[in-house]
């Protein structure tokens, strides 16, 4: 009768290496005590996702603040799914966010540190490894079944209202002897390789996860596939050998993966190897009607992380949101240390929540408003420009034409106590500036009710205003030519309105308006100093040509 070594010999004949020649090759890493050795884990299937960028952000955070490693390693043996190019888009689109790994890929072809391969179509030869090393145990074996028998023993399950699955008396290759599997194989008969589960469904296990608490499940009894017919593993037998090999010491990842848990611990045991610690993180999820669902590829363009690159977002405003989603003491924290970067932060595994986290592209708009008002005009200037390089040269033209200028309309305000807040992406330079710049001013006054006094401002423009004055002589100067016209003091209008034909401050709306387009701008004093006096009588006239 043929030994179960026999029969991985025959299955695996070229796998001369051993699991203990791979835990030689890749020892346990020599860190400080309490490092976290982390991954993001993908497959190349398209576009990044926010809640991949989360999970990659929350990864990165908790590797580099113990002094661990972060690795990038790609899950790639679902062949089918995978698309050209899959690699570089998942390197560039996280590098675009600040997410950098330690180890892994750096493009399709290289990779850097001392524990890869990091594409899993790369690592064959050691699945085949410990996929022999259960063969040599009786602890997997060949199963035959057709795609139409698994279907037809589905349907006698339903019929009986049995568990489905590939389990117990279900599992009819399980008690193949080893001459008979030999036989079918040597025949050419197509086949995959199964665990040979030795758990009990009515048995449970327990496991801490380091945001959930404490979980309890069933022990898994089913006979899953590690070996497709390929030669490529499944996920759940190439998480195990590369998280092991790895020295994952944590694996965080999408709570979707809770439902694995039983297969995951067990196939740890079978070796008896010990797990990682394993963090689940709750979904990003939207409100819809009143109800909680997960953000969907499919119904939310905000799901793709290129829907921020395309809006302008500031990233390290995007980085600030997860923050706040991903613990509960991030935003006081921040609220309090304006001028820190999120990476700053020390976060928790207990900090996090177990509810989903609510998307909510109001409070993004909110941080990124405070986040603009807060970093310097020349930074903004910077995201500005690459911005609109990239989506409309036209305007990137006439913006950074004259740097100094530009830059100097974004400081307008920003030193204050309380900094204007009108711009929360980059894209909103073009609708918030436009009219600073000649090329773009047109002849939009479409307030046709509003009254000006051209005559009072051309007068003014020409014969009183100096760009030289400071800003309280500048007012002063207004006060005394407002009395020309009879315009007071807002203090006087108020104590006598009917004495007046307005106050200064009318005045000042009237020359906003004609300059500008807008009842609401960025302080007028500084607008007007920028455009020069020529300009602004330019602009007055024009507005007297056109109305």
């Amino acid at each position: 009768m043929m030994t179960d070594k026999e029969l991985a010999d025959l299955i695996f004949p070229n796998i001369t290496k051993t699991v203990e020649d791979y835990e030689k090759m890749y020892p346990e890493r020599n860190l400080p005590e309490g490092a976290i050795v982390t991954r993001y884990a993908p497959s190349p299937t398209g576009y990044i996702h926010i809640g991949a960028l989360y999970q990659s952000f929350v990864s990165q955070a908790f590797a580099r603040q113990t002094n661990g490693i972060f690795f990038l390693r790609v899950e790639d043996t679902d062949t089918k799914r995978t698309i050209d190019n899959g690699i570089h888009h998942i390197i560039n689109g996280l590098k675009e966010y600040n997410v950098t790994f330690d180890e892994g890929q750096i493009d399709d072809d290289n990779y850097k540190g001392d524990y890869g391969p990091y594409v899993q179509s790369e690592r064959k030869e050691i699945y085949q490894t410990f996929v022999k090393h259960l063969l040599e145990r009786g602890l997997a074996y060949p199963c035959f079944c057709s795609p139409e028998e698994l279907d037809a023993i589905r349907a006698k399950q339903e019929k009986l209202k049995a568990r489905i699955g590939y389990y117990g008396p279900w599992a009819t290759c399980r008690n193949l002897s080893n001459d008979q599997r030999a036989e079918r194989i040597k025949n050419g008969d197509p086949f995959i390789i199964r665990l040979k589960s030795p758990g009990n469904f009515n048995n449970k296990k327990t496991l801490v996860d380091a945001i959930k608490g404490k979980l309890s499940f069933p022990e898994n009894d089913m006979d899953l596939v590690i070996c497709k017919s390929d030669g490529l593993p499944t996920y759940h037998f190439a998480h195990l050998v590369d998280d092991h090999l790895m020295r994952t010491t944590h694996v965080i990842r999408g709570d979707e993966w809770v439902a694995s848990l039983p297969i995951h611990v067990q196939l740890f045991e079978v070796f008896g190897f010990n797990p990682p610690t394993y963090c689940h993180i709750a979904p990003i999820a939207k409100m819809e009607d009143g109800k909680v669902r997960k953000i969907s590829k499919r119904k939310d363009p905000e799901a793709a992380t290129s829907y921020y690159h395309e809006l302008g977002v500031p990233l390290e405003a995007v980085k600030l949101y997860l923050g706040t989603l991903a613990n509960s003491g991030f935003e006081p924290w921040y609220t309090s240390n304006p001028a820190v970067k999120a990476e700053e932060y020390v976060f928790e595994f207990s900090k996090m929540s177990k509810s989903p986290a609510i998307f909510d592209l109001d409070k993004l708009n909110f941080i990124c408003k405070e986040y603009m008002a807060k970093i310097s005009a020349k930074e903004v200037y910077e995201g500005i420009a690459g911005y609109f390089k990239e989506f409309d040269n036209d305007f990137y033209e006439i913006f950074t034409k004259d740097p100094e200028y530009s830059t100097a309309f974004l400081n307008i305000e920003r030193e204050q106590k309380k900094p204007r807040k009108d711009l929360a992406y980059y894209s909103d330079a073009k609708k918030e500036m436009w009219y600073m710049f000649d090329e773009l001013f047109t002849n939009s006054w479409e307030d046709k009710e509003y009254k000006v006094d051209v005559e009072m401002l051309k007068d003014y423009v020409a014969n009183y205003y100096d760009s030289t004055k400071t800003q309280q002589e500048w007012f002063d100067d207004m006060a005394e030519f407002g009395k020309k016209y009879n315009y007071a003091t807002t203090k006087e209008y108020k104590a006598n309105p009917d004495a007046f034909a307005g106050s200064i401050g009318n005045i000042c709306e009237m020359l906003r308006y004609v300059v500008t387009t807008k009842h609401q701008s960025p302080s007028l004093y500084d607008i007007l100093k920028l455009l020069g006096k020529e300009r602004i009588l330019n602009r007055v006239e024009n507005f007297a040509s056109n109305i």
